[in-house]
């Protein structure tokens, strides 16, 4: 990895109409703005169709992008779609704020008014795509139309067993029944991929490419689990066994209960890790650097008992180490990852991020603790490492500022040499670009100042996160020339 640096901007915080951020004209207006400012790297949070809670960490698939994204201009510009037929739903009234209810009452319905008209005339171009996407479409869209077909109940609550447990015979019979739904979650898949394909040609025609984050676990109400049950850790109804979290620590008494299902890490290793090898593959097509979020869970991983009310009750299991990462690495050639080592890192962890080689993460926000030797500051960050200020499940840097404390903040600003003229958040990307980190990341939020009530996800809490959306127009010519006068001063032009 070259010195370079990029901006973690979700697409849903771009500010499209009707709503949410799209891969239409502002997602192409974010791409000059990128490279206006000298920035080589998109980095996106996971693309995926969102679940309850909105969260893009808990997807119905690992496969499949977000019918959100899908910009509904470029459809009415081919035909398949009515400009009065845009405007005629309720897609919320702030234009800072996504409001996922609005959207998922009448996102789908636009949707289906393209699928009538679009699926005669587009019909080879679908059949090609469901051809070459086969080995993970099928399962996605019979997923969704019967979960469709049963009120949106999670596949674990399904009434009928035989397709619960995904039986061959339930599968035909419910793909004959549902096959106008499934033709058409598979038709919005289409419109998903053609649409990006034409956003990353022309990210990459400008010298913009993207970083994307994968989870370590995929959520349980998801086609993945359902359709292939034998890789995780599941009873004889598929029901969990354990699932997944992360033990006590100084900012949460119980641990976290993320409650995903765990993998079967030596099913896996006996099918030669297909699926994982399926899944980077799957992420190759959408971006040029993938990160591994939660990358201690490969050397060891908190295991919950299925049922348990907090993370308490969990103990530590072995992961698959430096196997998994060898049979990933000798399989793609040209295969670039990021390694999200942030959390309880033991010296296990660290050992096994040496032997990787892959770079792992340093985050401004954690380094100054007047009284210790975080591994965070700047002078610390290794050349092989991404710095960033903050990541997405961080606070702004004006919300960091408000909740640190005198002395901690005392000791960053002599560290930084934080003046008045510059403040706090230009300050920190200061630092971050000098940083001996082959690259650093900065939030949008950060690059606008914005406070804490900006912040896009607070881990441990259920409401009001991935929610926040830049205004029109606060990606201007002036704050592109600004970054790219910090970018080309320390060199990561």
């Amino acid at each position: 990895m070259e010195r370079s640096s990029g901006i973690l901007m979700p697409m849903s915080a771009l500010p499209a109409k009707y709503g949410i951020g799209t891969m239409g004209r502002c997602a192409y207006q974010f791409v000059d703005f990128l490279k206006a400012a000298g920035q080589k790297y998109w980095q996106l949070l996971p693309i995926g169709p969102t679940s309850y809670g909105d969260s893009p960490y808990a997807s119905f698939s690992s496969f499949a992008g977000n019918p959100y994204f899908i910009d509904l201009d470029l459809l009415a510009k081919e035909g398949l779609l009515k400009r009065a037929e845009l405007n005629r739903p309720d897609w919320g009234d702030d234009p800072a704020r996504v409001d996922y209810g609005k959207i998922y009452r009448s996102r789908f319905e636009i949707l289906r008014l393209a699928f009538e008209r679009g699926r005669e005339c587009l019909a080879e171009e679908i059949l090609a795509f469901r051809e070459k996407n086969r080995g993970w479409v099928e399962n996605y869209a019979l997923y969704m139309a019967v979960k469709a077909h049963f009120g949106m109940m999670s596949w674990t609550e399904w009434p009928q067993e035989d397709i619960r447990l995904h039986r061959p015979g339930a599968v035909e019979k419910y793909g004959a029944l549902l096959r106008e739904d499934v033709d058409f979650y598979i038709f919005v898949q289409y419109l998903f991929f053609r649409q990006w394909d034409a956003l990353r040609d022309y990210a990459h025609e400008n010298g913009v490419q993207f970083i994307g984050d994968i989870p370590i676990y995929v959520a349980l109400d998801s086609a993945d689990v359902w359709s292939e049950p034998e890789f995780f850790q599941l009873d004889g109804e598929n029901v969990p066994v354990e699932v997944s979290g992360v033990p006590p620590d100084a900012f949460t008494e119980d641990g976290q209960l993320w409650g995903n299902p765990l993998y079967d890490w030596e099913a896996m290793k006996r099918d030669g890790y297909g699926w994982w090898l399926r899944r980077i593959d799957g992420a190759r097509r959408l971006y040029d650097i993938i990160r591994i979020d939660h990358f201690r869970g490969l050397e060891s991983y908190w295991a919950v008992p299925y049922g348990a009310e907090t993370a308490r009750e969990g103990r530590w299991r072995p992961g698959p180490g430096m196997d998994i990462i060898k049979v990933l690495m000798s399989w793609f050639k040209d295969l670039n990852l990021i390694a999200e080592d942030l959390g309880y890192v033991t010296p296990q962890v660290k050992k096994l991020l040496a032997d990787s080689g892959l770079p792992g993460m340093r985050i401004l926000e954690f380094a100054f603790d007047a009284h210790g030797e975080s591994d965070y500051l700047p002078h610390r960050c290794a050349p092989n490492s991404v710095c960033y200020i903050g990541t997405h499940d961080n606070d702004t840097v004006m919300g960091w500022v408000e909740a640190t404390g005198r002395e901690d903040l005392r000791f960053a600003r002599r560290y930084m040499h934080i003046t008045e003229d510059e403040g706090w958040c230009w300050g920190l990307v200061r630092t971050g670009m000098a940083t001996p980190s082959d690259l650093f990341v900065v939030q949008m939020q950060d690059l606008l100042e914005l406070p804490a009530s900006c912040r896009m996800n607070t881990p441990g809490t259920s409401g009001g996160n991935w929610q926040w959306r830049m205004l029109p127009g606060a990606g201007s010519k002036k704050l592109a020339k600004k970054l790219r006068e910090y970018t080309e001063t320390y060199r990561r032009i």
